[in-house]
């Protein structure tokens, strides 16, 4: 595993950048001279990384969708296209200014973190001890603390929710919280703050939102910070349950479909059988 960082904050939001990697050349360049691109332009918020760690698209075969390599950043300087390559003709986007994000070293991780569903990446700013812990991309996220602690209780019962899946509906693109994909429809499950939509305007945007994911076959279901910090076992988890189930089940790679039941013991499980173990333009 990756040695532990020399600045002792283990928890510091930010400090690891996952950013998509999707083309063989930025590979070669980032393996022979060492340095990775970002436009400024679309720089993510928590900026600037202390690490930097590589999600490989489908162009990479055998090594797709997975996060493999990583390195500690050395140093970031600005700089427009054409210096970092000189030798491209002149076009529209030479003057187009970049992050040079420099590492000391390129390494890889013991074991990858993968995605179970090919996904559109672009950046994950994450910290330190959820990119060495993660067992799969899912566990990267690191957009809230109850976003956090509703994943531990999906994850306990292997429900293979999606974080921060990008949903697109004619000319509108919606990040939902968690997807859960199953035999007869989608689950959007939300995860709303106590301030959540405070004013009509926002409840106008919710309602429109609601009513494009109900148009594509979402179900969508949201708690409230309450509900997550102090009923998540007996209220948030039977309720996505029970919607799993009313759906028909989780979509699997199986001949039977995963369903559940709530006993005195807790909640069991209908085995399934023969279980199985996007694009992003730096231009």
């Amino acid at each position: 595993m990756p040695r532990t960082p020399k600045r002792a904050a283990a928890e510091n939001r930010g400090e690891v950048l996952v950013a998509v990697m999707n083309a063989p050349s930025d590979f070669a360049i980032l393996q022979s001279q060492g340095w990775y691109r970002i436009p400024v332009g679309t720089a993510p918020k928590r900026w600037p990384p202390q690490w930097l760690a590589f999600y490989q698209t489908k162009i990479f075969g055998d090594e797709a969708h997975a996060v493999r390599y990583y390195g500690q950043v050395a140093k970031i300087n600005k700089a427009p296209r054409h210096v970092l390559f000189p030798d491209e003709p002149e076009n529209p986007k030479s003057g187009r200014l970049y992050y040079q994000v420099h590492i000391k070293s390129l390494e890889q991780r013991d074991q990858p973190i993968p995605s179970r569903r090919w996904r559109r990446i672009v950046f994950i700013p994450t910290t330190w001890a959820k990119f060495t812990q993660a067992e799969e991309i899912n566990d990267l996220f690191d957009d809230s603390p109850l976003e956090d602690t509703l994943w531990r209780y999906l994850r306990r019962e292997r429900i293979p929710a999606e974080r921060q899946w990008e949903w697109q509906r004619r000319n509108s693109r919606y990040t939902l919280d968690f997807a859960v994909f199953c035999n007869d429809g989608n689950i959007d499950v939300e995860t709303d703050g106590d301030s959540y939509h405070a004013n009509a305007e926002a409840s106008i945007s919710d309602n429109e939102r609601n009513n494009a994911l109900a148009a594509g076959g979402w179900q969508v279901l949201r708690f409230t910070s309450p509900q997550i910090n102090e009923r998540a076992a007996e209220y948030c988890l039977p309720t996505v349950l029970d919607t799993i189930n009313e759906l028909g089940g989780l979509q699997e790679e199986t001949i039977a479909a995963r369903r559940f039941y709530t006993t005195s013991a807790g909640v069991a499980q209908q085995l399934a059988l023969l279980e199985a173990a996007a694009e992003y333009n730096l231009d």
